[in-house]
């Protein structure tokens, strides 16, 4: 079993249990375009599982021998209340709190899968693959879009802005309990601005969610 356990900022555990996580692809257009995917006309939806979380301040390790993997920073939400078929008040009334998720990606085995018309999940569900960062209560944000950013090794390297979402976040999550329920625990990951690439070896990756949040993790 996992040893992962949602936290809030000041170290204190969140008493969910950590459920499904679901994840949007392709939901910033120029991400889309910078890996030459098409622009999708509804939300794209997979689902890492449970396995795949780990703290994300713990040094980052990965599959070997299997190419590159990639980061790709994303804004997560933090479920508290169950969902089918939400409203968009019951959906935005059921966000807990926001962190910040890495999407790590075996992209050279995502594009073989895609190039065979297969599901993502042996490239995106692997143990590791999705560093958490701990929660901020959804009560500390006004309502106006949120800004996040990496930086690595000093350099800004992604900077991501909820305005810029092709899928805004509440409509977001009506959408997904349209499809299947989600659960107090679940976490809902909203898709990576441009600038990804592949991890290397010593990198430092400094997170920052606005000025409520800074993580900073290693890649041994």
């Amino acid at each position: 079993m996992p040893d992962y356990q949602h936290h809030w900022k000041d170290g204190t555990p969140v008493h969910l249990p950590l459920g499904k996580i679901v994840c949007i692809g392709r939901n910033y257009a120029e991400h889309a375009r910078e890996l030459n995917n098409p622009v999708p006309d509804e939300p794209l939806l997979f689902i890492k599982p449970a396995t795949s979380a780990v703290h994300i301040t713990r040094p980052l390790d990965f599959p070997r021998n299997q190419g590159e993997v990639h980061f790709e920073t994303e804004l997560a939400v933090l479920i508290g209340r169950p969902l089918t078929r939400a409203s968009a008040s019951e959906a935005e009334s059921a966000i807990l709190g926001y962190g910040l998720a890495l999407d790590l990606t075996l992209r050279e085995l995502q594009s073989k899968l895609k190039d065979k018309g297969q599901p993502w999940e042996r490239a995106k569900g692997f143990d590791g693959a999705c560093p958490l960062s701990p929660f901020v209560s959804a009560e500390k944000f006004s309502g106006a879009p949120i800004h996040f950013t990496l930086d690595i090794d000093g350099n800004r390297q992604q900077t991501g802005d909820t305005g810029d979402m092709l899928n805004p976040i509440v409509p977001l999550i009506v959408h997904i309990s349209s499809q299947f329920t989600l659960l107090p625990g679940d976490v809902v990951l909203t898709g990576t601005p441009k600038g990804v690439g592949p991890l290397i070896s010593r990198q430092t990756l400094s997170l920052e969610l606005e000025d409520l949040l800074f993580v900073e993790t290693k890649v041994v």
